[in-house]
């Protein structure tokens, strides 16, 4: 069905940033969403959260995604706390949502879950994550292989998921790298926007930290590779639940974009 020419934004709950020197290369991490979405610059309202941006009604909107971030949920940021609060009253009004990283903590945060430091370490770089028996019959991931490639950059995730939850994936290290936690509402750990410069840049800048705590640097640089399967997800995500909103052709995916 094609894309109405009349459709609300969908909004981007912009919630921090890169390091600098990716920021100057990469963008955003709304920059770096919205290209992965499939989104044009018409089709979405960014609101900078973590610098007191304000949205409106979850009424004014045809889906929101929120970015990861470099603060903790488990901060407890005056913004952070506002930002759930938006997401509790935008999840009860039925809006199509989709969390990343931090995104995906603060939603499950705002609705009823906990998070907390990964007690198994952190995740950085590429690696795989595995589609769980809820996984394979969800509607977000037909047609998908079982396992696949994702960035991930984190050291906090779900420890408990909210009521009603139900975790898709897991990686080597987390049980809930992509979660389903109502009929249109999902969010990933990992980073379905990253390309392979980022974790490149990351570990570049960060490889020392991370032989610290006992990484292997030169194998996580080496194991960084496309993850299209990954990268696919929020347009799917969008097409799914959004359909009115019209995507633009992603010429990085290597998969057939779901049809809306």
């Amino acid at each position: 069905m094609p894309a109405s020419s009349s459709f609300l934004p969908v909004l981007i709950l912009h919630t921090g940033d890169p390091h600098a020197d990716i920021l100057a290369s990469l963008g955003s991490y709304a920059q770096m969403l919205r290209r992965a979405a499939g989104l044009a610059p018409t089709s979405v309202e960014i609101v900078r959260v973590f610098e007191d941006g304000a949205p409106r009604a979850p009424q004014a909107y045809s889906a929101v995604l929120v970015t990861g971030s470099p603060e903790n949920v488990t901060d407890g940021a005056e913004w952070g706390e506002r930002t759930a609060q938006w997401l509790r009253e935008a999840a009860q009004a039925g809006l199509p949502i989709f969390g990343i990283c931090y995104g995906h903590q603060l939603l499950a945060h705002a609705l009823g879950g906990r998070v907390d430091f990964n007690p198994a370490g952190r995740e950085t770089g590429t690696h795989d994550i595995e589609l769980l028996p809820a996984g394979l019959n969800d509607p977000l991931l037909d047609g998908l292989p079982t396992t696949f490639p994702a960035q991930m950059q984190h050291m906090q995730t779900i420890v408990t998921l909210p009521p009603g939850a139900v975790s898709l994936a897991r990686s080597g290290k987390d049980d809930n790298q992509l979660v389903r936690m109502g009929d249109r509402i999902l969010s990933s750990q990992f980073h379905p926007e990253f390309e392979q410069d980022v974790p490149r840049a990351d570990i570049a800048r960060r490889g020392a930290d991370y032989a610290g705590e006992g990484l292997d640097v030169p194998e996580l640089v080496s194991n960084i590779r496309p993850t299209p399967e990954a990268a696919s997800l929020v347009r799917r995500f969008l097409a799914l639940y959004a359909p009115q909103v019209p995507l633009m052709p992603d010429p990085r995916e290597d998969l057939q974009p779901l049809a809306a």
